[in-house]
């Protein structure tokens, strides 16, 4: 008999758009790539090739399906609606400044965006993925979004949605969710933010 192999979770942030430099806020709008994301995911491609994946899931926003295509793990990869980032409702393309002058002292993964996905709506989001993935088996690609890779790690290792905030992901960068020993019982995160792209460029 074969043995089963280890979960793995590639959890992988897309490259670089346009609102990631100027620091605006991007759920569902469906921006696509700039020039350096694309060369951020080409470089990714470089930093997964040593690995096998069983299986590639795919947020339907373009700016992820890009940077799986050119990560080169388009061909086999499901779409899947609920990897798409979270919804920042009304304050979806504006900036944390912008948001901390109309509602002094908030914070996104404490009390949310304004008129968008609550942190328990969230939270139920990503454990119904978390729950699937688990499921799998050997190396699991999942290419998605900066607050929402966030909060699958946290949830991964049972901390409230809050604790999301602790999980800086740059672009083109991943994490690999995994368990200690192979016991399902005691998820880990073995790695973090691992960058793809050396950041002078």
């Amino acid at each position: 008999m074969t043995a089963a192999l280890p979960l793995r979770i590639f959890v992988i942030r897309h490259g670089q758009t346009a609102w990631t430099v100027s620091g605006q806020y991007t759920g569902t709008t469906d921006i696509l790539l700039s020039p350096k994301g694309k060369l951020e995911a080409q470089y990714l491609r470089q930093s997964l090739r040593k690995y096998t994946f069983t299986s590639t899931f795919c947020s339907p926003l373009r700016r992820a399906r890009q940077t799986c295509t050119l990560a080169g793990l388009a061909t086999h990869a499901i779409v899947r609606e609920d990897l798409t980032e979270w919804n920042n409702g009304c304050d979806e393309g504006l900036t944390p400044a912008q948001i901390q002058f109309a509602r002094p002292g908030w914070r996104f993964f404490r009390d949310g965006p304004d008129g968008g996905e609550s942190l328990e709506q969230i939270e139920h989001r990503a454990d119904r993925c978390l729950a699937d993935f688990a499921r799998l088996q050997g190396n699991v690609a999942v290419f998605s979004h900066a607050h929402f890779c966030r909060v699958l790690a946290a949830r991964w290792i049972h901390f409230p949605v809050s604790d999301a905030q602790h999980f800086l992901l740059d672009t083109a960068s991943f994490g690999i969710l995994s368990y200690e020993h192979n016991d399902p019982e005691m998820t880990a995160i073995t790695l973090w933010n691992s960058a793809a792209l050396d950041r002078r460029i």
